[in-house]
């Protein structure tokens, strides 16, 4: 039995039941297939209606004895084999979702067997048993199906059974945590500038070590970097390095930077992190080893706010309550030869911070699609489609489909959008202003970015 969560927190969870945490009679109308877009139905069905009210007497003490004391106290018999069928029978798919949080952890047990059963039972879906869990998960965030009432409660005891450092993350917030996964590294709880030290996490790197570009040999011409610059200051962060750390804190042209990198995603970002409101200190990104839709979940190591990777903003804890939304900078995704040969007085990340491995996993581990569940992806791109995503001066998300883009731009072509101008930059692309200044641009996967901007507009060049 790999799942065990401490029993104080037993009563929390009947507590909870005692007051219907997750049976509560509140009513939710039953979900409509004409409501969602018809490629979701094309590809994934039509959804399973949602029943309204409390569930009976029975069904809830099927739920406490399936899950509950699953959770609290590590039981799993002939008892809860019972309990979960008469749960996969009540036709509630709300309950999914907390089969599929349970499933996550409990690969390859008879137990997830039973999972199995029971969400196809619940979702009236035979499950793709090769990757069940994730079949479960994207059927369910197509399909919008909503949690039931509590379930963060339920979901925290599962997770922070797994990982105790997630118990200041699972907190209430403007954050969506049916979308929530893990995705299989530990948290990087490590305190800022201290991250020499190993840890059994994707390592960040503070304030880390740099060198001009004539010193940087160990660069191949074609490998690809991420530059940025700050107040006429240049910088390559290499993909290499970026893949074995996704988040660097530095500071370049005298600002503050918090750098994510999304390996899933394909996205490099660049964040200020200074110049914030009297009061709030300097946020230090970690990874917290959680996903949303194959997104990385970072977090602020000094208030343990949880950032939006992709949106800069800060969705729980302190900083969520300030209002804090990180100003961005761009990042241009290049090769170190063009970008060395633009800009010859870069520095770029020594080596070493590379650990000694270099992995490309957008060419191998990714390369037939996300290996995270991210339900539905709108279909006006393929999914690892590579766009430069920017927000205009009326706050409306703009994609531009990178390809063509770049095509048009070498041939001379002007792109436009309201305020935002595309521009050439050291073999790769980056979005500026009508005066010319930053906009704030970087390059990531169509999935991405359309799952965090579903109200995008797309320029393809057609």
């Amino acid at each position: 039995m790999a799942l065990k969560t401490p029993s104080r927190l037993k009563s929390v969870l009947l507590a909870s039941i005692a007051c219907s945490s997750l049976l509560c009679a509140i009513p939710l109308a039953a979900q409509e297939a004409s409501a969602l877009p018809a490629y979701v139905v094309e590809e994934f069905g039509t959804p399973p209606a949602i029943p309204t009210g409390s569930l009976s007497k029975s069904l809830t003490q099927a739920v406490d004895t399936a899950f509950i004391q699953l959770v609290t106290q590590g039981i799993w018999g002939r008892d809860q084999s019972l309990a979960l069928e008469e749960v996969a029978s009540s036709g509630d798919p709300r309950l999914a979702w907390i089969i599929s949080d349970l499933m996550r952890f409990t690969h390859g047990s008879q137990m997830n067997v039973e999972f199995i059963e029971a969400t196809s039972k619940l979702l009236g879906k035979d499950i793709d048993r090769t990757n069940p869990w994730g079949d479960v998960t994207d059927h369910l965030i197509a399909w919008d199906v909503p949690a039931p009432p509590n379930y963060l409660a339920v979901k925290r005891e599962i997770f922070t059974s797994v990982v105790p450092g997630w118990d200041k993350i699972f907190v209430e917030g403007d954050i969506d945590w049916r979308m929530v996964s893990w995705g299989g590294v530990l948290i990087d709880d490590r305190p800022y500038d201290t991250t020499d030290d190993v840890c059994n996490c994707i390592p960040a790197a503070d304030n880390p070590d740099v060198t001009s570009a004539e010193d940087a040999t160990w660069l191949k011409d074609d490998d690809i970097v991420f530059g940025i610059e700050v107040n006429g200051e240049y910088r390559a962060y290499p993909r290499q390095i970026m893949e074995v750390r996704e988040m660097v804190n530095d500071t370049l042209g005298g600002r503050d930077l918090g750098i994510p990198y999304c390996t899933l995603c394909g996205s490099a970002q660049a964040y200020f992190t200074d110049e914030l409101p009297t009061g709030i200190e300097r946020p230090v990104l970690r990874t917290s080893g959680l996903l949303i839709r194959s997104n990385k979940v970072m977090y602020d190591i000094t208030t343990h706010s949880v950032m939006d990777t992709f949106l800069g903003k800060a969705v729980t804890g302190p900083l969520a309550d300030k209002g804090v939304t990180l100003e961005q900078a761009t990042v241009i995704t290049s090769e170190w030869g063009e970008w060395k040969k633009a800009h010859p007085e870069t520095t770029v990340l020594v080596e070493e911070l590379a650990l000694g491995r270099k992995p490309d996993f957008r060419n191998t581990r990714d390369a037939n699609g996300p290996i995270f569940p991210v339900g539905d992806v709108d279909p006006r791109l393929p999914v690892h489609e590579d766009i430069i995503g920017v927000i205009t001066a009326s706050g409306s998300p703009v994609a531009f489909q990178r390809s063509a883009a770049f095509l048009a731009l070498k041939r001379g072509a002007k792109i436009s959008v309201e305020n935002i101008r595309l521009e050439l930059d050291a073999g790769g692309i980056r979005a500026v202003d009508k005066d010319g200044s930053d906009a704030g641009s970087h390059q990531a996967f169509w999935f991405a970015w359309s799952q965090f901007h579903p109200d995008t507009r797309l320029w393809t060049g057609s």
